[in-house]
């Protein structure tokens, strides 16, 4: 593959100067410049930049969606940093649509109660909090909850629901003046955000800030692991800057003081990793059970350059594969839609370029995206009931990382003859 070297913005992309993108040249975990390119998805709009109507889709923008490896600690990331602001304060995914995500919660804050442990009264702060579905969840406990969200319509969400919430971005000072003003957190949470900042090792500073001497920062995050035996390239865009296996947590770990205790397998979003870490001067080296895991990865070659290389050449082939099976049941006639509207799948739909010819429109259970057009394929996105209304003789399963639920909603569509298509890790029909 080949190193990181500066590139000109192709015509009517916004130069790497401008606000809103910019080419990093170096790795944000170690600062190492020797990156090297291993997958190129082409160009892409912000996966969650829903449109609201066709006189939008001209004036639709889009970046160069690449994937580099860290020949200095292994860290898998994107170079191309889309401005926060743009990405994130008015956002379009809340956590509240998922029943399998509200049992995740329910199950999750119970984890955390008892492991900590938490008592009543302790401070749990929670990092891009969203709608507040998992804090919620933490009131039974009696504990103090503080959420931090930026989108500030979700945060309003969240307040209305009875959860503190500040819609800003978290960093190091925010963690200051938290401590400051309510003391320091016995837990520190963030889920499905630490892929998405580009100053990884200051964000989990603010982490540490905020702990209590014996206090985990607890941090869950979809696993590399997971991304190359699957083969879920989809999980790539803009909003995901980095890639994270246990090997490149402990390193960021090392680099910001804290200690990691555990990492446990999660069975959400593909496949994810639940870490918990302290203060090293409270907890002292990494747990054995976690450098053992690293040593596990290194096995299995998630440090070396040669295993990613071979990852782009099956997501080659499996985008082959998809628009194939696609394009054959199209020319026999057959009716299609599908499921869900989630960031992965316009990954999937813009790489394998699919669009209206062969996937006319897709339903989702969230109503900020119901009456909009996914990006880039401009597929409109409707309520989930024109499943049933109009039933199509099959249904690409966008949002794959919650089939089982999908299925199980929808066996009354599968009774009437109905057939589902899982894109990830290969084509199939079930």
């Amino acid at each position: 593959m080949e190193s990181v070297k500066p590139r000109a913005a192709p015509a009517g992309w916004p130069s790497v100067e401008s606000r809103v993108h910019r080419l990093r040249g170096s790795c944000r975990a170690c600062g190492s410049p020797q990156l090297s390119r291993f997958l190129e998805l082409g160009p892409q709009p912000l996966a969650n930049a829903f449109l609201r109507d066709a006189s939008e889709f001209a004036a639709e923008r889009r970046y160069p969606l690449d994937v580099y490896f860290c020949e200095g600690c292994s860290l898998v990331q994107l170079l191309d940093v889309i401005d926060p602001e743009v990405l994130f304060r008015d956002y379009i995914y809340v956590t509240g649509t998922s029943t399998t995500i509200a049992e995740h919660n329910r199950r999750y804050a119970q984890t955390v109660v008892e492991r900590v442990p938490v008592r009543p009264h302790d401070l749990v702060v929670e990092v891009a909090s969203n709608d507040g579905s998992l804090l919620r969840c933490f009131q039974p406990y009696g504990v103090r909850t503080v959420g931090v969200e930026p989108a500030a319509n979700i945060a309003a969400m969240a307040r209305a629901g009875g959860v503190e919430t500040l819609a800003e971005f978290f960093d190091l000072e925010l963690a200051r003046t938290l401590r400051q003003q309510r003391g320091a957190a016995k837990a520190v949470i963030g889920n499905n955000v630490l892929a998405h900042v580009d100053d990884t090792r200051g964000f989990l500073s603010g982490f540490r800030e905020l702990l209590a001497r014996d206090g985990l920062a607890i941090v869950e995050v979809p696993y590399l692991g997971e991304l190359v035996d699957r083969k879920e390239y989809d999980t790539v865009y803009h909003e995901h800057l980095c890639y994270f296996s246990v090997t490149t947590l402990m390193r960021l770990c090392d680099a910001v003081g804290l200690s990691v205790r555990r990492i446990d397998p999660v069975p959400v979003h593909g496949g994810s990793i639940r870490m918990y870490a302290g203060l090293a001067e409270t907890f002292g080296a990494h747990a054995p059970a976690v450098v053992a895991e690293s040593d596990s990865e290194r096995q299995r070659g998630l440090t070396s350059l040669a295993t990613f290389e071979q990852l782009a050449a099956d997501v080659r082939a499996g985008r082959s594969e998809l628009v194939t099976l696609l394009r054959r049941l199209n020319a026999e006639g057959r009716s299609m839609a599908g499921y869900g509207a989630p960031a992965k799948g316009n990954t999937l739909l813009n790489y394998c370029g699919i669009t209206t010819e062969e996937i006319p429109w897709t339903v989702d259970r969230n109503p900020l995206k119901v009456g909009r057009f996914t990006p880039g394929a401009h597929i409109p996105v409707l309520p989930v009931e024109t499943l049933r209304e109009r039933q199509p003789d099959y249904v690409l399963i966008l949002a794959w990382n919650f089939a089982d639920e999908i299925m199980a909603q929808q066996s009354e569509y599968h009774a009437r003859g109905g057939r589902f298509i899982l894109p990830i890790p290969r084509p199939s029909i079930v």
